[in-house]
């Protein structure tokens, strides 16, 4: 059996675990999604706001292939320095896919963006999602307006 992994648990990475499992060429395709964070779905798990019900909703498509009998999510694997490094997994798997993006937003260069009190929608939106590398404690949340 041809055991491969994916690094990234976004869409991309599920999808590519979705393409691999129903390719035809090379039958019995097993393959492990590995994230760095507790859990699946990437940005739209993290990076989308609640109140945008159409697009969370995809967490229902990914979540079918993430429950395919050959395919198996591994949360809380960081990829990188020592332990596991990049050449360890191509000994663990006959091939590795990385499907990982930005960990942070670019800054726009806008007069202002550098002073206190202003955030990024990124770093925002991950506070309220509960991404587990934010913080809230800079954010004013007793203020009464804006």
């Amino acid at each position: 059996m041809l055991r491969v992994a994916v690094v990234g648990s976004g869409p991309s990475g599920v999808y590519a675990a979705q393409a691999l499992v129903q390719q035809q060429a090379v039958p019995e395709v097993s393959v492990h999604v590995l994230d760095r964070l507790p859990c699946p779905y990437g940005l739209v798990r993290y990076g989308v706001a609640p109140d945008h019900e159409k697009i969370k909703s995809l967490q229902h498509t990914l979540r079918a292939v993430l429950e395919h009998p050959r395919v198996c999510f591994l949360g809380h694997v960081h990829v990188g320095p020592p332990p596991l490094v990049p050449e360890r997994l191509l000994e663990l798997y006959h091939a590795v896919v990385y499907c990982v993006g930005a960990a942070t937003d670019r800054r726009l260069g806008v007069p202002g963006e550098e002073l206190p009190g202003s955030f990024s929608a990124t770093d925002f939106v991950s506070w309220y999602s509960a991404h587990p590398d934010a913080t809230g404690d800079a954010f004013a949340l007793g203020a009464g307006s804006a």
